[in-house]
């Protein structure tokens, strides 16, 4: 005998209906989502953008040393020598300077082995780096010019931090009033009384400021024949254009 054999008649006839009325309610939860994702009446879309050309501030030079030998251990120690005395003179010319107007660290440290003809491994080369950076570029192209016996490989302009937010505060600030310019007008020429800002994002981009590196191979053979202490690089800022966008719905109002 089963447990349900157990309940009374009239107990079974009342599961019965609830469950008959539990489906029509599962049913219609299940399509309320696809009722709320109907679209609003009278919304609008539309983006505004605010843009300024901007003189890049931040110089980066990146300068390298190659060297090769039979041993490895014999390469990356020579190289580590070189490093090791281009860091402390950079640490003295960064000494009672700001990190913004000048600041030298370490880039890439490489060691890889050379092959023969016959596939065998006939000795080592390796290079090191130190990137010295910053908005002072009097002093970042003297350092680049004491840091002998590296070789200046790469020269980048890009947009500091500091100057990059002040732009972009007050562009955000110009392309909000432009976006809600254009929404008055809009719900103007669309014959409606206002409007409700509905959903909006605001994004930056700055194609120009990506900093392409610029090779300095001329600059390299130069240094290698003939020591450049003291030698300034001479460089030159560039400009490029920074673009706020602000992107969103409104909701006009009859």
């Amino acid at each position: 005998m089963t447990s349900d054999s157990l309940v009374c008649p009239r107990t079974r006839g009342l599961r019965r209906a609830i469950a008959l009325v539990a489906l029509p309610l599962a049913t219609l939860a299940s399509t309320a989502p696809a009722q709320a994702d109907t679209p609003r009446q009278n919304t609008v879309q539309f983006t505004a953008t605010a843009t300024r050309e901007v003189a890049q501030d931040e110089l980066t030079v990146t300068l390298e040393v190659l060297k090769e030998g039979s041993q490895a251990t014999e390469v990356q120690a020579e190289l580590k020598r070189i490093l090791e005395g281009a860091l402390a003179e950079a640490r003295a010319l960064t000494q009672g300077v700001s990190p913004d107007a000048l600041s030298a660290q370490t880039g890439g440290f490489q060691l890889y082995p050379r092959y023969g003809t016959n596939g065998r491994i006939s000795g080592w080369q390796g290079s090191a780096q130190v990137i010295l950076s910053g908005n002072d570029a009097a002093k970042v192209s003297q350092a680049a010019g004491k840091l002998q016996p590296l070789n200046i490989t790469q020269v980048r302009y890009g947009l500091s931090r500091a100057l990059r937010e002040k732009h972009e505060a007050s562009l955000t600030t110009e392309a909000i009033s432009q976006f809600r310019a254009r929404a008055r007008q809009i719900a103007t020429d669309f014959g409606m009384k206002g409007h409700t800002l509905g959903t909006a994002s605001v994004s930056s981009t700055d194609p120009n400021f990506e900093g392409r590196p610029v090779p300095m191979m001329a600059m390299q053979a130069k240094s290698a024949a003939a020591p450049m202490a003291d030698a300034a690089l001479p460089v030159m800022p560039g400009k490029g254009v920074l673009t706020i966008t602000v992107s969103g719905e409104v909701v006009l109002t009859p």
